[in-house]
């Protein structure tokens, strides 16, 4: 980047909200668009410069925190597309980056097509760190793409991420977030069946999670959803729905190395269920409400 190029972020959700607002913050300037237009208001009121369409925020960085990549690929076509906004500004090397969680092998296709036809550079930096890492400004950045694409963005990366490390090529930090979602997932399923199995025989859930997170058993996850289990609201946060979905591209994962994996079999038939039962837009920690029954 130079102190001349342009960045918007386009998907004011739970995660792309907040990550907006690190980024005016940091860097003083912001455009943002949003199917709903509602959304955009906080971040107007901090200093964001709201677009109608994607074509008015098609600068030299775009941002995209979307649930997957058929809703950014939606954002390409048509006089109000990316496209026509990079062609109309004279924008000839764009960097669209992808933070949303996608298929690995997805990206890369979609990243190869644009830059052939577009000259587009794709970069997938998918997130961990929930709704609070992102309001923190902490998430944890995995990165894949051309080396020198994803040094220009350290100005972006920082502004929203205590952690960004690039894993390679494109479609590396996708497969690095299938990696992530398997322990995230995993750590879930433990918990809830340990709190399962503990109001079972008559022990307080509220001193089983304070046993636990002082011990080894302690977990980023534990600490986060900690006050869910105990209140029971799930309303908010990371999806169900999306958890299940990431687990899918973990599994299309192992299956394209040749090492199919018992523990992601196990963690889709459990987040399948909580979907099945009607939880999928709950958080991913309602998974207890579907053991617990």
């Amino acid at each position: 980047m130079t102190p001349s190029d342009e960045v918007s972020l386009l998907g004011l959700g739970p995660m792309g909200e907040p990550m907006a607002a690190n980024l005016i913050r940091e860097l003083g300037s912001l455009t943002v668009w949003n199917r709903t237009p509602e959304r955009a208001e906080r971040v107007v009121s901090l200093g964001a410069r709201q677009a109608t369409t994607p074509a008015e925020a098609a600068v030299d960085v775009v941002l995209t925190v979307l649930p997957d990549l058929p809703q950014v690929e939606a954002l390409l076509p048509g006089p109000g597309g990316l496209l026509a906004g990079w062609r109309a500004r004279d924008v000839t090397r764009p960097v669209l980056v992808v933070h949303g969680t996608v298929s690995p092998v997805a990206v890369r296709e979609f990243a190869a097509r644009l830059a052939a036809e577009h000259g587009v550079r794709v970069v997938d930096a998918p997130m961990s760190g929930g709704v609070p890492g992102a309001e923190r400004g902490e998430l944890s950045l995995m990165i894949g793409g051309d080396e020198s694409a994803v040094e220009s963005l350290a100005p972006v990366f920082d502004a929203v991420a205590r952690t960004a490390v690039r894993m390679g090529g494109t479609g590396s930090g996708q497969l690095a977030k299938a990696c992530n979602q398997i322990v995230v997932a995993g750590t879930i399923a433990a918990l809830c069946e340990a709190l399962t199995l503990a109001e079972l025989h008559g022990l307080s859930r509220a001193d089983l999670l304070t046993a636990l997170g002082d011990g080894l058993a302690g977990s980023e996850v534990l600490r986060q959803k900690a006050e869910r289990w105990l209140s029971g609201d799930y309303s908010g946060g990371g999806s169900a729905r999306n958890q299940l979905k990431d687990l899918v591209f973990a599994r299309d994962a192992a299956d394209d190395a040749g090492a199919p994996s018992d523990v992601v079999d196990l963690l889709l038939a459990q987040f399948d269920r909580v979907v099945r039962a009607g939880d999928g837009d709950l958080d991913h920690s309602a998974l207890l409400r579907t053991i617990t029954r």
